[in-house]
């Protein structure tokens, strides 16, 4: 029997390094999540006591803030509206990807880098022309300004499934072509059931970036509680409840749900998806 010794110390010191700085980074990381968790289960008194372990657990926090406010309408909006938004930017940035990908016509890559110049362009740019155009359409304090332009693609979605589609061999899609299938089933039928993990990974892209977006409701749902989003609802909520930590740490807590079971259902295909996909 072979007996493989165990490498000394001195070669493992590397790992052990890298060990200590990653414990480090998650303790960092978690600490202000477990200080949020603790905070909205301590009464109103003991907010401000240094202890993690609430001196009176009580679960008032998170039944008040459906009563002060209607955060299940809130939550209600922004779950809709996370949901139609992360749907319309799969199909298109799919679809296009898939083109620039797979399909060969002349200034195919021009166009792309053109594409990926549209990053660096910020979203505050383009606020007033996107505002004028959807004043003229009527749609002005509804929810379709929301979601509507993410049925017209962006240059974050193409790039991530471009770069996954063009991992997948070449072959198969000649394969395809030569047995009559059409560029439309090749990319129904091949191509997306083999970028699951693409897919899994940018949906959760897509639905935090949809989710978290303030900037947008706050242009078009200002104050309509009955339409608005939860991250306009939470900013009112703190100028209502400036100081009452508890309750503002439930609400922020009940906001940020959705996102962790949504990423702890797909994470296996989202770490995948971004490996693969080559984005760091």
């Amino acid at each position: 029997m072979i007996r493989i010794e165990p490498a000394p110390w001195e070669s493992r010191w590397p790992d052990r390094l890298a060990m200590l700085v990653l414990l480090i980074g998650a303790i960092a990381m978690v600490g202000p999540f477990v200080w949020m968790l603790s905070t909205s289960l301590k009464l109103p008194a003991d907010q401000y006591t240094r202890t993690l372990i609430p001196p009176t657990l009580t679960f008032e926090n998170y039944t008040r803030i459906f009563e002060i406010m209607s955060f299940q309408t809130l939550l209600w909006n922004s779950i809709k509206i996370a949901l139609i938004s992360t749907f319309g930017q799969l199909l298109t940035c799919s679809m296009a990807a898939f083109v620039f990908a797979i399909v060969k016509f002349p200034g195919r890559h021009a166009l792309f880098v053109l594409l990926l110049v549209t990053l660096m362009v910020p979203q505050q740019i383009t606020a007033i022309p996107q505002f004028i155009m959807f004043k003229w359409l009527g749609l002005y304090g509804t929810q379709a300004p929301l979601y509507l332009p993410s049925f017209l693609g962006g240059a974050f979605g193409v790039f991530l499934m471009r770069q996954y589609f063009l991992t997948i061999p070449i072959e198969l899609a000649e394969a395809a072509r030569i047995d009559g299938a059409s560029l439309m089933q090749i990319y129904w039928k091949i191509y997306l059931p083999l970028a699951k993990p693409a897919l899994a990974a940018f949906a959760i892209f897509a639905f935090l970036f949809s989710w978290n977006d303030l900037f947008t409701a706050l242009i078009y749902l200002p104050s309509d509680l009955d339409k608005t989003t939860l991250p306009v609802g939470l900013a009112l909520f703190q100028v209502q409840f400036a100081g009452t930590w508890t309750i503002m740490m439930a609400a922020v807590l009940v906001s940020v749900a959705p996102i962790m079971v949504a990423f702890f259902i797909a994470q296996k295909h989202f770490i995948e998806g971004v490996a693969l996909s080559g984005l760091k």
